[in-house]
């Protein structure tokens, strides 16, 4: 079961360490000493997750159960790593049987089992190099992008939105009928069009928010289980 850290975590690093550097502005001083004393970064460190969203991930499948069974994987936005992490142990993806692909237009440090395409999601090219690079049909996509933040925030959650719809779509386009589709998005109201295209095609929706993100963090995540299959080219629409 994935529980919360306690008691530093094991790492023989205490918590409420502070930063003493007085030439950090006070904002960066605070960020840091937040990180350094984030018992999921602490926990990441000492399990070998290349990021704190490892748990996001491992405490949401440990009450839905999408990595459950999973074949092939398709994590967008996935730099670090740490979601890709845990996609190539549940599928058993080596270099000799790519099972796991993984996008970002950030670089990322190669992960054993996973192909990684340096390339934006939103460039036109994505989705078949996805596919390709995958080696077949997923029957699970993870997304864990969102739009570099302004700091105005009708401004940053329909920038993020955007890619939630973006990636809902690929999603409808590529999973194996049955397969799971996970989303961040952002508290602020999910748009209506958005769940309704979900609703259509999968069995279950619902929104999450898995302990592991912080409690004054906006973000939440969008879970769309059950995908109902596309339908057959010229077959005639249910009444």
């Amino acid at each position: 079961m994935t529980k919360a850290p306690i008691a530093g975590n094991r790492t023989g690093r205490k918590l409420g360490q502070r930063v003493k550097n007085k030439k950090m502005k006070a904002s960066s001083r605070q960020w840091l000493e937040r990180h350094i004393n984030d018992p999921y970064v602490q926990r990441a460190q000492l399990e070998g997750y290349r990021a704190r969203a490892a748990f996001k991930l491992l405490e949401i499948d440990e009450k839905h159960h999408i990595l459950r069974g999973a074949r092939r994987i398709i994590d967008l936005g996935a730099a670090p790593g740490s979601w890709s992490q845990i996609a190539a142990k549940v599928t058993g993806s080596t270099d000799d049987d790519i099972r796991v692909a993984a996008i970002d237009f950030l670089e990322m440090t190669q992960l054993p089992g996973v192909k990684i395409l340096q390339l934006d999601f939103l460039d036109p090219t994505a989705p078949e190099k996805l596919l390709e690079a995958v080696g077949g049909t997923p029957d699970l996509v993870i997304s864990d992008m969102a739009a570099p933040t302004t700091g105005h925030h009708r401004t940053d959650h329909l920038r993020t939105m955007h890619l939630c719809e973006v990636a809902a779509h690929f999603a409808v386009e590529v999973l194996q009928e049955g397969g799971h589709f996970l989303t961040k998005t952002f508290q602020g109201g999910t748009e209506r069009e958005l769940l309704a295209m979900l609703k259509q095609n999968f069995r279950q929706v619902v929104h999450v928010k898995p302990n592991s993100s912080r409690a004054e963090s906006v973000e939440m995540f969008l879970l769309a289980k059950g995908f109902k299959g596309r339908k057959a080219e010229g077959e005639a629409e249910e009444a």
